[in-house]
């Protein structure tokens, strides 16, 4: 509006009842502009062009309250350095002591008012309007011109009342601004919390927190620091510096700096200007604020996610409360990263002791004897695990006796395995005495009673050759029946007994049978006729025998090899269930 509009603009307003209804349909349509978005920045937009169509301002502006200071949240003529860059002091200048006071401030001539900040050379004249909401002020509205007394009192009426339709707006605008600013913060910790989640290697879960917080909070400065409880110190994992990785302090003590404040206090420290601080330490010399957040597990400080910026004030009570969510689901994050990690070390060590003990195992277990008892002889054995419940043991009683044995162990892996072996240093233990096997086995019982175990037992079946008379003894503690190939025809030895380790006084039946060439003797565990296959069937003892009878011309290795090569075929080759160790003698 030039001079000349605003003096008949004046002489209207000493008319009456017309300027009253002009003035009053042009706060309608001001009111009906800035309550038709919840976009802050459409509503500031519209509300500077509508002011514009009323008063032609050069400089427009809208400043909100951040704390202490007014900052530009909307401007029009201003350089966009100074509009980023300036703040106002409430109190201080014209917008601030607009904004302290509560009241319009307008100046006609800005050179004499020793109120005016010098931010512009040009302007000569200001208003400036407090937004008011429920007796507080929010901001300030304010426009200025080059133009000595440019404003008049009925624009500084008009922009007082709109002021307080505009602040209602804005703090609608902003209030939706903030709950939608919210839900996309919730949706990107939800995303984030997902994505670190599914991280189990440390190192690289670390990486990943220090990107995905950047997306949460733009930093200047990170750190993240994870407590160590041993030497009870926070030591740096992850420094980033300006959008650089960089090689931060290697330790800090527990109760050193914010950081130290944070996890003696178990929550959040926010420090608006650090050079106020006394608990600050100085690390980074361009540091004004910082924020540290504790991450806690189970009430545990496991570490502090520290964040520092160049500039005062930088950290708000929302960034407070989004980077505590965030620091709690990195602290679950890194705690299943750390037991995942110290269980893939327990699980390497163990394997690497597990194969040692197969190694061990396999060098307990002696080789079929090379020396001419009269028999061939074939032992196999594969485990169900890393080391084997089952055994089999020859036992020289001489260049003309030869004790044979089949042991299985209740239960599987490590602890069978163990018990496996105490029987075999227990049977030889007992070979210089070259007893029988009903007598092998009594003793075996009450030695292997003597350390009995609860819950562990042990099936076995123990025979002895003569070579020169050809005779074959057997007794059995509760092992698979032996097979025995004679006359055509292949059967069982029906010798049953209590397996070892129940029962201390018990006895053993013995059975005893001539052999002549050609004749078979097969032990073998409970793993290979129970092996079953997919239809729930099992291998049985009956599909042994025929095997035995199909292939009885066969040498001692090639049906030993084909008795475990049909259970594979039979059961699909699906990992096994049970241990399969079976001994094949075959008289020559």
């Amino acid at each position: 509006m030039n001079p000349t509009d605003e003096n008949t603009t004046a002489t209207a307003l000493d008319g009456g009842a017309e300027v009253s209804a002009e003035l009053l349909s042009t706060m309608a349509e001001i009111a009906e502009e800035v309550n038709s978005s919840l976009d802050l920045d459409e509503v500031l937009a519209r509300t500077a062009a509508l002011i514009k169509r009323h008063i032609d301002y050069e400089i427009f502006g809208v400043l909100m309250i951040e704390g202490r200071y007014l900052r530009h949240r909307f401007s029009i003529g201003y350089p966009r350095e100074l509009a980023d860059n300036l703040r106002v002091p409430l109190g201080q200048g014209i917008t601030g002591t607009a904004a302290a006071t509560g009241h319009s401030v307008r100046v006609s001539d800005t050179s004499k008012d020793a109120r005016y900040i010098n931010a512009i050379d040009s302007v000569r004249s200001e208003l400036a309007v407090p937004l008011m909401l429920q007796g507080k002020c929010v901001g300030v509205l304010d426009i200025q011109s080059r133009h000595l007394d440019y404003f008049t009192r009925d624009q500084q009426k008009i922009l007082t009342v709109l002021a307080s339709r505009l602040a209602v707006a804005i703090e609608n605008a902003r209030l939706f601004q903030k709950v939608s600013a919210q839900a996309d913060t919730l949706l990107l910790l939800s995303e984030v919390g997902r994505e670190t989640g599914a991280i189990l290697e440390v190192e690289e879960l670390l990486r990943r927190a220090a990107e995905q917080t950047k997306r949460v909070i733009d930093y200047q400065i990170l750190s993240i620091m994870l407590y160590d409880e041993e030497q009870k110190v926070f030591r740096h994992r992850v420094d980033v510096k300006h959008g650089h990785r960089v090689q931060g302090k290697l330790r800090a003590t527990a109760s050193e700096g914010i950081v130290g404040a944070a996890a003696t206090l178990k929550e959040p420290v926010l420090v608006p200007d650090v050079t106020v601080d006394p608990r600050y330490v100085m690390m980074n010399p361009e540091t004004r604020s910082e924020l540290a957040i504790p991450m806690m597990h189970k009430g545990k400080v496991i570490g502090v996610l520290d964040l520092e910026s160049p500039q005062l004030n930088y950290f708000t009570e929302d960034h407070v409360q989004t980077l505590s969510i965030l620091a709690a689901n990195l602290a679950v994050s890194l705690e299943n990263a750390r037991l995942y990690e110290q269980l893939a070390r327990d699980e390497a060590r163990l394997e690497r002791d597990l194969q040692a003990a197969k190694r061990i195992q396999g060098a307990l277990l002696r080789p079929v004897p090379t020396e001419d008892y009269g028999l061939e002889m074939a032992a196999r054995y594969l485990s169900a695990r890393e080391v084997c419940g089952d055994l089999y043991e020859f036992l020289r009683y001489g260049p003309q006796q030869l004790g044979i044995a089949l042991g299985d162990v209740s239960g599987k892996g490590t602890a069978a395995a163990l018990y496996g072996a105490v029987a075999i240093g227990i049977m030889r233990s007992l070979a210089p005495q070259k007893l029988q096997p009903a007598e092998m086995l009594k003793q075996m019982n009450q030695l292997v009673g003597e350390r009995r175990i609860e819950g562990r037992f042990m099936t076995a079946c123990f025979a002895t050759w003569q070579k020169g008379r050809q005779k074959l003894r057997v007794a059995n503690a509760g092992q698979s029946q032996p097979l025995l190939y004679k006359d055509g025809r292949c059967g069982k030895i029906e010798l049953t007994g209590f397996p070892l380790g129940i029962f201390e006084q018990t006895t053993y039946d013995e059975w005893s049978v001539t052999l002549e060439s050609g004749n078979i003797l097969v032990f073998h565990s409970d793993g290979i006729a129970e092996a079953m296959n997919n239809e729930g069937q099992f291998f049985g003892t009956t599909r042994i025998m025929k095997l035995i009878e199909e292939q009885h011309e066969a040498s001692a290795t090639e049906i030993a090899d084909r008795i475990l090569s049909e259970v594979d075929w039979f059961t699909h080759s699906a990992p096994l269930a049970d241990d399969r160790t079976l001994v094949v003698a075959k008289v020559r």
